[in-house]
């Protein structure tokens, strides 16, 4: 055999090898086809990710909470914002003192400004100050002086005793006669305010003692330690003076010295203008004067700057008399949407007052009753106790109202009236005698209803059905 030329070996082996690899290109294709069907007609099931867990974000610690900047232009809010760079730049051993400056510069603007945000800042001052100097007495007095602001009077109750069980320090006497003055307890609480006057003769005691004389029923009193206060004020604390200022407008308005009355107020926006509890009192001697119109300017100007029960109450009732009814019904609104939460003790008196869902009136009176068992929170559960329909149980709980012989427009009008609804005539006739007395001191709404009620009390057919 002879062998096969180089060449024609190439050319007869080139149809094997096209064969070979048509054969493999063939199975190619085919294996696609097939995976492409299977996955077209397969649901899809698209590979699962990489599950990471989110990292929990960081929480801020209570002193980068309070060196949040706040901005603000009042020279409140220039104090904050400075002490703030302090506190920033200090040293661990400067920074309680600094902090705790920080903490009452927040007290302040709370109370200048009616935002209850402020005091949550400067609780946040006192648990920063607790990081940094566990047990702090400064930083506690602090946190008490809160507690008391947020009505926790239990609570503040509790932080004043341990201060004063570890220092004589007067404004831990202060805390401790606050807390227990809100919760009824005034012999306890007088004798907290005499060791603080004894410590140290100050705006802060005398208006205390002020106070209690008022509550005493001893107005005279009240006016001259009132004056006593103000007297000590400084204008390098604006508030407490403005605040002080404010309390004298309101003795001198029950007094029947309304033109002292409104120079008091005015004395008080010296101090610190644009003051809403000023503007409020301002425009309360206004309507006891009959000037309805100048008080609607000061009582809207007090309500815009500090939307609480009381500041909307008064001005919807002052529009109401002025005729104003489409606004009275807005302000109204504006009081039913934050009553609750803002006040509920007031609130409960406005809806007792107008009438409105007695059961809810009854419901907030009695649970403010568990935290604060002071005579305005009692006369509240009478008037709503009334409300509701429960005369007895309403005449029980203005009994524990009057025990401590304060004298108060709204207290006799709201006792007389449970006197009457009990068929007590001749004490519904002293008590509305003694309201009368002060009428000055009523909201418009109030005033009327005490001149109908009165009428009615004297009219012919009562005289007949007492007897």
């Amino acid at each position: 055999m002879h062998p096969i030329p180089r060449q024609n070996r190439i050319n007869q082996s080139k149809p094997v090898f096209m064969r070979k690899l048509f054969f493999l290109v063939s199975l190619l294709i085919l294996a696609l086809v097939i995976w492409l069907g299977v996955f077209r007609s397969a649901p899809s099931t698209p590979f699962a990710p990489v599950v990471t867990q989110p990292l929990a974000a960081k929480q801020p610690t209570a002193r980068e909470i309070v060196l949040t900047p706040l901005g603000g232009k009042t020279k409140a809010d220039e104090e904050i914002a400075k002490l703030q760079r302090r506190v920033k730049d200090s040293t661990p051993d400067q920074s309680p003192a600094l902090l705790e400056n920080l903490g009452w510069a927040f007290v302040n603007k709370a109370r200048t400004s009616s935002d209850p945000g402020f005091y949550k800042l400067a609780e946040q001052c006192a648990d920063a100050i607790a990081v940094v100097n566990p047990g702090s007495a400064d930083g506690e007095l602090l946190r008490g002086h809160i507690y008391h602001a947020l009505h926790r009077f239990q609570d503040a109750e509790q932080v004043a005793r341990k201060l004063v069980a570890q220092r004589t320090f007067v404004f831990d006497y202060a805390l401790l006669g606050d807390a227990l003055m809100e919760q009824g307890k005034l012999d306890e609480a007088v004798e907290a305010y005499q060791k603080m006057v004894d410590l140290k003769p100050s705006l802060q005691t005398y208006s205390r003692v002020a106070h209690m004389r008022w509550l005493k029923g001893d107005l005279p009193g009240a006016i001259q330690a009132i004056e006593v206060a103000v007297s000590s004020g400084s204008i390098r604390e604006p508030e407490p003076v403005a605040w002080a200022l404010t309390k004298l407008a309101l003795y001198e308005l029950q007094s029947g010295e309304k033109d002292l009355a409104l120079r008091a107020t005015e004395a008080a926006t010296r101090y610190l203008p644009d003051y809403a509890a000023a503007e409020l009192m301002r425009g309360r001697i206004l309507l006891a004067e009959g000037k309805t119109a100048e008080a609607i300017t000061s009582l809207e100007a007090a309500a815009k700057k500090s939307p609480l029960p009381e500041y909307l109450w008064t001005l919807a009732d002052a529009l109401r008399a002025d005729g104003k009814v489409t606004q009275a019904t807005a302000v109204e609104t504006q009081l039913h949407n934050t009553g609750v939460a803002n006040d509920p003790r007031t609130y409960s008196l406005y809806l007792a007052s107008r009438g409105d869902h007695p059961a809810l009136a009854l419901r907030l009176a009695k649970e403010e009753l568990e935290n604060r068992r002071d005579i305005f929170t009692y006369d509240a559960v009478a008037w709503a106790e009334l409300a509701h329909g429960d005369a007895p149980a309403a005449e029980k709980a203005i009994q524990s109202a009057l025990a401590e012989g304060t004298k108060d427009g709204r207290l006799f009008y709201h006792a007389a009236v449970i006197a009457a609804a009990a068929g007590k005539t001749a004490d519904a006739q002293t008590y509305f005698t003694k309201a009368k007395a002060l009428e000055q001191t009523l909201m418009p709404s109030e005033r009327s209803a005490l001149e109908q009620k009165i009428a009615l009390l004297s009219s012919p057919q009562a005289q007949v059905s007492s007897r």
